[in-house]
Formats: C-alpha cells, sequence, structure tokens
C-alpha cells in the first residue's frame, strides 16, 4: 500500500524539501500552502518525475481549514503514518509593535495547528505513527525582536514532549530545531547563493545547512526502525549554537 506522509506549509522552503524528499522515498505526500501557484508547480513537477503528491490550499490557522485538511486526507487514505509539522512564520515582536492579534496569529500557526492536527489525525495512524515538529535554534537562544517567532517555536518544542507522553503506544513525537538553513533554492528556482568565508567558518561544521539536512533528519525519525527515539529535540545547526562567543575572542567584536 505504501506509506503516506501529511507535510504543513509544504510549497517552499524546508516544508518543499520534506516533501520531496519524502516523496522520492516511495511515500504519497499531502501537504497544504497557502500559496496557490507554489502548490501547482510543486505539484506539477513532481507529478512529471512520477511522484505522488497533492496539495491543498488553505491557512493552517485557522480550524476549519485544518479540519477540511484532515478529512480532504482521509476521503483518499485510510490512514496515514507520518505529519510533519512545519508551518510557522513571524510577525516581529516587542521592538517593532507585534500586535495582539499578530501574536497570537503566529501562536495559531506555529503551535496550536500541530497541535490540532495531531488530535484530528490521532486515530488514523497506520500502527505506529510518526509526528515530526519543525522547531528552531531560537527556541533555545535569541535575536532581538523576533518574539512572536522565538514563542512559538519554544512552545511546539515542549509540545513535542507532551505528545510524546500523551501518544504513548499511538505515534512516537520528536521535534528538529534548525539553525541557519538556506532555503533560497526552494524559493526560488534561479538562486544563487553566496556566503562570505566568516559565514561559512563560524559553525564548527564550516558551512551553512541546507533545507536537505532537515529533510533527511526527518525522514530519519519517521522511519520505524528508529522507534527509540522519541520525545526528543535534535539541534542540526552545524555545531554553532555550541560555540561560546566573547568580545574581541577570534575576531568577535560587540557593536552595540
Amino acid at each position: 500500500m505504501g506509506r503516506v506522509c501529511v507535510v504543513t506549509g509544504g510549497a517552499a522552503g524546508i516544508g518543499r524539501c520534506i516533501v520531496e524528499t519524502f516523496a522520492e522515498a516511495g511515500y504519497r505526500v499531502y501537504f497544504i500552502d497557502k500559496e496557490t501557484e507554489d502548490i501547482r508547480r510543486l505539484e506539477e513537477r513532481m507529478l512529471k518525475e512520477g511522484l505522488s503528491v497533492t496539495g491543498f490550499e488553505g491557512d493552517v490557522a485557522d480550524e476549519q481549514t485544518l479540519v477540511d485538511f484532515t478529512e480532504f486526507v482521509l476521503s483518499v487514505e485510510d490512514g496515514i503514518d507520518c505529519l510533519i509539522n512545519n508551518a510557522c512564520l513571524t510577525k516581529g515582536g516587542i521592538l517593532s509593535g507585534c500586535s495582539y492579534e499578530d501574536f497570537l496569529y503566529v501562536q495559531r500557526a506555529g503551535v496550536v495547528a500541530p497541535y490540532y492536527l495531531s488530535l484530528l489525525f490521532k486515530d488514523y495512524f497506520k500502527g505506529l505513527g510518526a509526528i515530526v515538529n519543525i522547531s528552531s535554534t531560537r527556541a533555545f537562544q535569541s535575536q532581538a525582536d523576533t518574539e512572536s517567532y522565538t514563542a512559538a517555536k519554544g512552545g511546539i518544542t515542549a509540545l513535542t514532549h507532551g505528545l510524546a507522553v500523551s501518544l504513548a503506544g499511538v505515534a512516537r513525537v520528536n521535534s528538529i530545531a534548525p539553525g541557519w538553513i538556506d532555503t533560497g533554492r526552494f524559493h526560488k528556482e534561479d538562486y544563487v547563493p553566496f556566503y562570505s568565508e566568516a559565514d561559512s567558518l563560524q559553525h564548527p561544521s564550516q558551512r551553512v545547512g541546507e533545507p536537505a539536512d532537515i529533510a533527511r533528519a526527518a525522514l530519519f525519525l519517521c522511519d520505524e526502525r528508529n522507534s527509540f527515539i522519541n520525545g526528543e529535540n535534535i539541534t542540526i545547526d552545524g555545531g554553532m549554537s555550541k560555540l561560546m562567543v566573547y568580545h574581541d575572542d577570534k575576531g568577535w567584536t560587540y557593536r552595540p
């Protein structure tokens, strides 16, 4: 019958790479996104490659949209194997005057939607399911004026271990916290990356991350052979968050 994967925010960026990676691995992939043209282009490209990818247009911050998306998937499939909660966005933070409604909107997209989709699909996992939540290193460290996004990523990281405990025997739940991932190629086909030497060398892995680094990890976490990994967050940032930074150390200079 083949395995079935559901992805949010799947038409561009890391989400698109996840969709492509899982489809290439033989999954039937269903994804939701707000961008009509991006959905159409991805579906057409995957169809030409003989891969099973189906898009659904909608905003994950809307409750009825999540219900409709779930019903759409289950009208075609008798169940799913994997749910990957990738969709999120930012509305800035306290210094730029992020409003009550804007802050709440980010939480609905980044935390409430993953919870609610987990609830809606809970009884439809085939065997022991897998949920992978895409967090961020910003759940653990911040730049100024990023509170809406940082709070959402902190929320989905905590939600991960909460769901892992509650869904024992139903689905194992893990999260991935990306660092600097250059998603340009998955937004614009003619994108040409450019990094300074310092951009690369500030990472102990000595390169900037790519969406495939995240997609491969998600595929690993959805592999049934790795079922002993549960409730865990895996940081994938080239080691950058482990690098201690001091003023005037190794060429670093703080300019407030």
